[in-house]
């Protein structure tokens, strides 16, 4: 599991490069809620559910099907969020899928279960270089300050590369259209 903080990353990063215009201050900051959404899971482990159940860790609220449904839900609140229907759908349903690629990227636990209800079986990518997390108190752990630092600099570090690029680009787009 990524940390619940940098999962916010992905959709802040997101909406921070798309601009105001774009996705509104509102939005972006449900987006970053919807990129944290899918580890109430972990309350499944208090009422004895196992972590291999479809219901557990990393299961169904990690799936594509959940993020589009995120997506439908968040979409009648269009209006304060200061958005469209259409584009809270894509941005929502786009944050809590990220949720489910970030956690398969990390080098433990079970796959993510991403093609629930058409398959249970759970899949990593191809490339896995997130420390996984540990859950609950755990974290405040030598093991969690280990995945701070991996995830700073695999996950925050390049968002923040993207966001200077942006910026940079914008700067020069600028530059060349008042000349």
């Amino acid at each position: 599991m990524t940390t619940i903080f940098t999962h916010a990353v992905i959709p802040l990063t997101a909406g921070v490069a798309l601009g105001d215009r774009v996705v509104s201050r509102r939005l972006m900051v449900m987006g970053m809620l919807c990129s944290m959404l899918p580890d109430l899971d972990v309350l499944s482990f208090h009422f004895g559910v196992r972590y291999d159940s479809i219901l557990g860790h990393r299961g169904w609220t990690h799936s594509i099907l959940f993020a589009l449904m995120v997506g439908c839900m968040f979409a009648a609140l269009a209006k304060p969020l200061q958005t469209t229907r259409w584009k809270a759908f894509t941005f929502l349903s786009l944050a809590t899928v990220s949720h489910g690629v970030l956690d398969a990227m990390t080098t433990g636990g079970h796959g993510v279960a991403f093609f629930w209800p058409l398959s249970d079986e759970r899949y990593f990518l191809p490339f896995r270089f997130i420390r996984v997390s540990p859950i609950g108190m755990r974290f405040l752990s030598a093991r969690g300050w280990m995945t701070m630092q991996s995830e700073l600099l695999t996950v925050w570090l390049p968002c923040l590369i993207f966001l200077i690029l942006v910026r940079i680009s914008r700067l020069r787009k600028h530059d060349t259209s008042t000349a």
